[in-house]
């Protein structure tokens, strides 16, 4: 608390940043605002101000980043009796220096197309819930190595990795952010040189504005929005995760699609979301002058770094598809796939439902289905993956298109 800027007590929000008038606003107080179809697959990096916010509390200000520590904590392992060590924000970048570029999705996008199923709870995302950016700063393997009594012997780098592995008294890595805000992920994750965990000071190339996580942002690619903690102050390894609604409670666990409440079922035995699923959505569609072909773009994301094999188009329902040509994000590194793609397809055949709108227009409605390269697909619809806090929708996109008579 002595590191943040006074506030108006009447009003923990009044020293919010101001946010760009295109985002689509949910709610204010905390701020969740998704970026519009128009703007969102305008630029393959998105920029900050344009970057979707999902926030549970006030956005922290930092009063003097001199005087910021991040705290890590070892606990009780084999690494060094609970030892405890500080870091500075200089002290953190003399460390090796790691830049990826990671989409970031909230688990609730798509939200609104569940309650179109029936109704969830939370806020009624549409498909902008999802942004990419450019993420620089240590890896997070390369920070906790500095626990090791071993930290100035490079040698023994590999070794400590391995203790750390081996230790069953460390199961998880807890974030814990300035608002109050803590998530953890599975250390298979968290000690993967290949995993890319870094603990992100830059974003597009400057230092990560306040709201997205200033002075620092864990970035875990591949997994879900919320393991992705914002303003971290503190690292703990532990055996247990992350306590709280955002880990342990249902907040991001996913009850069976016949569930309308929590009764009954034991929460402590549901998994909390992890790694990220397949998605794909549709942001521009043309029809062509003949009435009789569109041309569409869109996204696709998959996540634990599995990347995307292809993207199907259908305009008759899923009787018949088309694959699209995938024109940016396609050349990642296999396995480390932790950023979205762009797809088009043009001059796609398409024919007018018989049914009008209520607008008494006929339509065109086109879809998108993208699979994986473990050959995940998305499912057809919502029905199936419904669950009351309207998490995890990968159904096929679907979208509209009036045509002309």
């Amino acid at each position: 608390e002595k590191l943040l800027k006074s506030s108006n007590e009447n009003d923990k929000f009044a020293s919010d940043p101001i946010r760009h008038p295109a985002l689509k606003l949910h709610s204010s107080k905390p701020c969740n605002a998704e970026v519009p179809d128009a703007l969102l697959t305008e630029s393959y990096i998105t920029p900050a101000e344009l970057f979707f916010i999902r926030h549970h509390h006030p956005v922290p200000m930092i009063k003097d980043i001199k005087e910021f520590r991040l705290k890590i904590n070892g606990e009780e392992s084999s690494i060094g009796n609970k030892e405890k060590i500080e870091l500075s924000m200089e002290e953190l970048a003399k460390l090796p220096q790691h830049e990826i570029t990671a989409t970031i999705q909230c688990s609730g996008n798509r939200r609104s197309g569940m309650n179109d199923v029936k109704k969830t709870s939370g806020s009624p995302w549409v498909q902008g819930a999802i942004s990419t950016a450019k993420w620089k700063g240590p890896k997070l393997i390369d920070v906790l190595k500095l626990l090791s009594p071993y930290k100035n012997n490079h040698n023994s780098s590999s070794s400590f990795t391995q203790n750390l592995i081996n230790d069953k008294n460390i199961e998880h890595v807890i974030f814990k952010g300035i608002d109050g805000m803590e998530a953890s992920i599975p250390k298979y994750k968290a000690l993967s040189e290949l995993g890319d965990v870094i603990l992100a000071t830059h974003m597009n190339d400057v230092p990560i504005p306040a709201e997205h996580g200033y002075p620092l942002r864990a970035i875990v690619p591949g997994h879900v929005g919320v393991r992705n903690v914002k303003w971290v102050h503190s690292i703990v390894l532990s055996k247990e995760e992350a306590k709280g609604d955002w880990q342990r409670g249902l907040n991001y666990k996913v009850l069976p699609p016949g569930a309308l409440n929590a009764s009954g079922i034991d929460i402590s035995k549901l998994p909390a979301m992890q790694e990220s699923s397949v998605f794909s959505g549709i942001t521009h569609i043309e029809n062509n002058e003949d009435n009789n072909t569109i041309d569409c773009h869109g996204w696709a994301f998959a996540g634990g770094g599995r990347g995307i094999a292809r993207v199907d188009i259908s305009t008759d329902n899923g009787k018949t598809w088309c694959v699209s040509e995938v024109n940016q994000g396609h050349q990642q590194k296999l396995g480390q796939e932790w950023a979205w793609v762009f797809w088009e397809a043009n001059d796609i055949p398409a024919k007018a439902s018989n049914e009008s709108n209520k607008d008494g227009e006929k339509e065109i409605m086109v879809i998108s289905r993208a699979v994986d390269k473990a050959y995940n697909y998305q499912p057809e619809n919502a029905n199936y993956i419904w669950n009351m806090r309207g998490l995890g929708n990968n159904s096929w996109y679907r979208r509209t298109i009036p045509i002309e008579p």
